[in-house]
């Protein structure tokens, strides 16, 4: 079968997307494998399939349900899987480039309001702000280990190759899960191995992202306000160390707000985080949201033979 594609990326964590509008397309994780193959494949750290909500809810996937329970305009539903051809709840940079995709496609006009789509993260809600970036309401947010791991900072430890003991690290659940490890210099994010997936200690049971990250001086922004500044490095599950990712970036500035002292009003609510492939800006919201916003470019469009 000859499949259409598109290829986008968001700060240079990279997708191939497939516009599935009739909801009949059987992906399966052999050749979401082989779309993402860089060397025999077209390459990418994921697939998004573009497909009707409905068509999600038919296959079984409760999920979809309570999306369109929720808010009946999500007809479209992002169905991402990771480059090893496991399913992924959630993706912030992916949002980004499926709305891209989207209006692409014609499928949305963010020109003149939001587009709600479905994930297996639940609703999510993107806009278009003058710059040209997007803006995605990500949803509430959670740290696991509760009051214990605000207060101790920790509630796991994580070990690199190449580090001679672990490191204490901080969960954050932004409907995918997060280790977040607080590293004291650049030259120490830069010289990090994250060719291996890092061990974390205790391992959730469907594995974790795990973000190194550094705290940077901070900036404010034109109203003069507070702007808190990291850099990160991540290693995704399922896939390896990216150039960026989106929740990642979430989760990195989340654990960094915890740590400086969360609910202080000394503390930003406004974060940019500096990744291998860009930058991107991550709001705290007033509601228990956080906002993701950043740059989504479409490259390419073409045609593969699945068999």
């Amino acid at each position: 079968m000859t499949l259409r594609f598109t290829k986008g990326h968001g700060t240079q964590n990279d997708f191939v997307l497939l516009a599935d509008t009739r909801g009949d397309l059987g992906l399966t994780a052999d050749q979401v494998r082989c779309l993402t193959d860089r060397r025999a494949g077209v390459g990418a750290d994921g697939v998004i399939r573009l497909v009707p909500t409905a068509a999600i809810a038919r296959a079984g996937e409760e999920v979809a349900d309570r999306v369109l329970a929720e808010e009946p305009e999500a007809i479209w539903f992002m169905d991402y899987r990771n480059a090893d051809g496991s399913v992924a709840q959630m993706c912030g940079n992916g949002v980004r480039v499926f709305a891209a995709f989207a209006e692409h496609l014609g499928l949305a006009d963010l020109t003149t309001g939001e587009l709600v789509l479905g994930t297996r993260a639940g609703v999510r809600r993107v806009r278009r702000d003058p710059d040209g970036w997007y803006a995605v309401d990500m949803g509430a947010w959670a740290l696991p280990g509760g009051q214990d791991a605000v207060e101790s900072g920790a509630d796991s430890q994580v070990l690199v190759a190449g580090w001679p003991t672990p490191r204490p690290a901080l969960s954050v659940d932004l409907g995918n899960p997060h280790t977040v490890v607080a590293l004291p210099e650049v030259d120490d994010l830069t010289a990090a191995d994250l060719t291996q997936v890092p061990q974390v200690d205790p391992r959730p049971v469907e594995g974790t992202n795990v973000e190194l990250v550094v705290p940077l001086a901070e900036g404010t922004d034109a109203a003069g306000r507070p702007v808190g500044r990291v850099r990160m490095r991540v290693h995704e599950r399922g896939v390896g160390e990216t150039l960026s990712c989106g929740t990642g970036a979430c989760a990195a500035a989340l654990a960094v707000r915890t740590w400086a002292g969360h609910g202080s009003a000394q503390v930003p609510d406004v974060w940019e985080v500096e990744v291998p492939g860009g930058r991107v800006r991550v709001t705290v919201l007033p509601d228990g949201h956080v906002e993701l916003a950043g740059p989504a470019e479409l490259v390419f469009t073409g045609e593969v033979d699945l068999h």
